[in-house]
C-alpha cells in the first residue's frame, strides 16, 4: 500500500477515490454529477463509432443514419445509446445545477468550480444542437435554420456571420461539414473542463448539505461513498436501459425521421425537449436581438450566482423563505420547457413571458432581496460575509 501512495498515478488513485473525505451527509442528489461524467463518457464511446459510418453529406446524411440503424452490427443500439444518452445528460447536469443552487454550492470556496460547470453547460448547449443537426431529418434541417437566422440579430456583422456560418447563402453541405467537425471536436474541450472541474472540487471538497464547514464527521470515499455510487451507478443503468430497449424515441421528435426538404416548413418547429426552456425565453422577446441576447443571458444568469447570491447560511434547509422561492424557481423551469413545445399563439405567448420575467427576476432581483433579509434577521451575530 505504501508503494501504491508513492507512485504518482496510484497517489492519484487513492487521493480521489480511496483517501478523499466526503461530508457524511451527503445525499443521493450528489450522485448526479457522477451521472453527468457517465454520459460524456457514453457520449464519447458512442460517438466514436457512429462517426466511422456516418457521411456529413446532404445527399447521404440522412441515409448514413438508416445504414448504421439497419445495417451495421447493434448499429440500432450505439444511435439510441448516443441519441438517449444526451438527454440523460442534460437530466443529471440540470439535476445538478438544481441541487448546487438549493444548497450553495457556488459560496465560496467552490466560486471556481461553479464558473467552469457554468461553461461546460455552455458548451453542452452548442455541441447537443450540433449533433441533432446531423441526422438532416426535416426537424433538423429546419432547426438548423431558425436558430443559425438567429445570428443575424447581431447589428452590423449578422448577416456576413450567418453566410460564413452556413458555408454558402442557406444551409447546406458546407453548413453540416462543420456542424460535424465541431461536434466532434467540442466533447473533447468539455472532457478536459469536466477533468478541471472535478479537480477544483477535490481541490476544496465537497460541500456539506447542512451548510457548515465542520469536518468533524467526514468519512473517507472508500468504502463508504464507493459503495453508494455503485449503487446509484447500477439504478442509473437500468433506468438508461429501460429507455433504450423500450422507449428508444420517447425523447426524440417524429419529423426527424423524415428526410431533410427545404421546400416544406413544419407547421410546428421545435428542438429537442432539453432546449425547450430556452425556446420559450426566445419566443417571449418580440424582438429578434433581444431574444437571442436573454438566450444567452439565461446561461450568463447561472454563472454570475457567486456575484448576486451571497448568503450567510448556505443551504437552503435553514432558510425556508429562499427555499420556497427556490422551488417556484424550479416550476418556473418547468413551465418554460411546456411553453416551449407549444405553438406560439395565446396564452402560451403570453405565460411564456410570465415565467421568462420571473426566470430572471429570481437571479437578479427576488433571490439577492431574500438572501439579503435572511443575511439581517436570520443570521445575528454572524460577522458580514461569513459563511456557515
Amino acid at each position: 500500500m505504501r508503494y501504491w501512495r508513492n507512485n504518482t498515478i496510484f497517489s492519484i488513485i487513492d487521493a480521489i477515490f480511496v483517501t478523499h473525505k466526503s461530508p457524511i451527509f451527503l445525499g443521493y442528489f450528489w450522485n448526479f454529477g457522477v451521472f453527468a461524467f457517465l454520459c460524456l463518457a457514453i457520449q464519447l464511446v458512442t460517438g466514436l463509432f457512429l462517426a466511422m459510418h456516418y457521411v456529413s453529406d446532404t445527399t447521404s446524411a440522412f441515409d448514413s443514419v438508416k445504414h448504421i440503424m439497419r445495417d451495421v452490427n447493434n448499429g440500432w443500439f450505439l444511435r439510441y445509446t448516443h441519441a438517449n444518452g444526451a438527454s440523460f445528460f442534460f437530466i443529471s447536469v440540470y439535476i445538478h445545477v438544481f441541487r448546487g443552487l438549493y444548497y450553495g454550492s457556488f459560496t465560496h470556496p467552490r466560486k471556481s468550480v461553479w464558473y467552469v460547470g457554468t461553461i461546460i453547460l455552455f458548451l453542452m448547449i452548442g455541441t447537443a444542437f450540433l449533433g441533432y443537426v446531423l441526422p438532416w431529418g426535416q426537424m433538423s434541417y429546419w432547426a438548423a435554420t431558425v436558430i443559425t437566422n438567429l445570428l443575424s440579430a447581431i447589428p452590423l456583422i449578422g448577416q456576413s456571420l450567418v453566410v460564413w456560418v452556413w458555408g454558402g447563402y442557406s444551409v447546406g453541405g458546407p453548413t453540416l461539414t462543420r456542424f460535424y467537425a465541431l461536434h466532434y471536436l467540442l466533447p473533447w474541450v468539455i472532457l478536459v473542463l469536466v477533468f478541471y472541474h472535478i479537480y477544483l472540487l477535490h481541490k476544496v471538497g465537497s460541500g456539506n448539505p447542512q451548510g457548515i464547514d465542520v469536518a468533524l464527521d467526514d468519512e473517507t470515499f472508500f468504502p463508504y461513498y464507493i459503495v453508494k455510487d455503485l449503487y446509484a451507478i447500477l439504478l442509473f443503468f437500468m433506468a438508461f436501459a429501460f429507455v433504450i430497449f423500450f422507449y428508444p424515441n420517447a425523447l426524440g421528435h417524429p419529423d426527424n425521421y423524415v428526410p431533410a426538404n427545404p421546400l416544406v416548413t413544419p407547421t410546428h418547429i421545435v428542438p429537442e425537449w432539453y432546449f425547450l426552456p430556452f425556446y420559450a425565453i426566445l419566443r417571449s422577446i418580440p424582438d429578434k436581438m433581444l431574444g437571442v441576447f436573454f438566450i444567452i443571458f439565461a446561461i450568463i444568469s447561472i454563472g454570475i450566482v457567486p456575484f448576486a447570491q451571497r448568503p450567510n447560511i448556505r443551504s437552503m434547509e435553514f432558510r425556508p423563505a429562499s427555499r420556497f422561492l427556490f422551488w417556484w424557481f424550479v416550476w418556473c423551469c418547468v413551465i418554460l420547457g411546456w411553453i416551449g413545445s407549444q405553438t406560439a399563439k395565446y396564452p402560451y405567448i403570453e405565460i411564456g413571458q410570465s415565467a421568462t420575467f420571473f426566470y430572471f427576476a429570481y437571479f437578479w432581483a427576488l433571490a439577492p432581496i431574500i438572501i439579503y433579509f435572511e443575511n439581517v434577521f436570520g443570521a445575528e451575530g454572524l460577522p458580514e460575509g461569513k459563511i456557515i
